[in-house]
């Protein structure tokens, strides 16, 4: 996608939540879609090519396009949340993550689905399942 066609599938995205289209949004949403895999806050400013994108910032605009289900949390790792579109996922079920445990590289499996997990527990009430594979890349292996 080149970065014009970016920002119209952002501006679209938005308009069909009716979230106001905001410049923080609208990068966001283009960083994320441009990654193409789960990326914390830290990574979303350094991608963003902005020099003032602060924390705060981020963070809430974050949360702006998780309740409308704009993106979702794949994963936490060294506690920093990434976060990536919600494509081809469900409130409940993400596709798996395959990370790489030597550099923090990730890849999203968009292409297995597996089943939902029934509780082995008599009444634990499952409420998101998230998968995650990790081991070495082909460059660290």
């Amino acid at each position: 996608m080149t970065k014009s066609d970016l920002e119209i599938e952002a501006r679209r995205m938005l308009k069909k939540t009716k979230l106001y289209c905001t410049e923080s949004r609208l990068t966001i949403l283009k960083v994320l879609a441009e990654a193409g895999k789960p990326l914390s806050q830290d990574q979303i400013a350094r991608r963003s090519g902005k020099k003032h994108f602060d924390k705060v910032t981020i963070y809430r605009t974050l949360e702006s396009l998780l309740r409308v289900g704009l993106v979702h949390k794949a994963f936490v790792e060294k506690r920093a949340t990434h976060f990536e579109l919600a494509n081809n996922c469900t409130e409940h079920q993400c596709h798996p993550h395959l990370t790489c445990s030597s550099c923090g590289d990730t890849h999203c499996l968009t292409q297995i689905s597996l089943p939902m997990t029934k509780s082995p527990h008599q009444g634990f009430v499952i409420h998101r399942q998230q998968v995650r594979l990790e081991g070495l890349c082909p460059k660290c292996a």
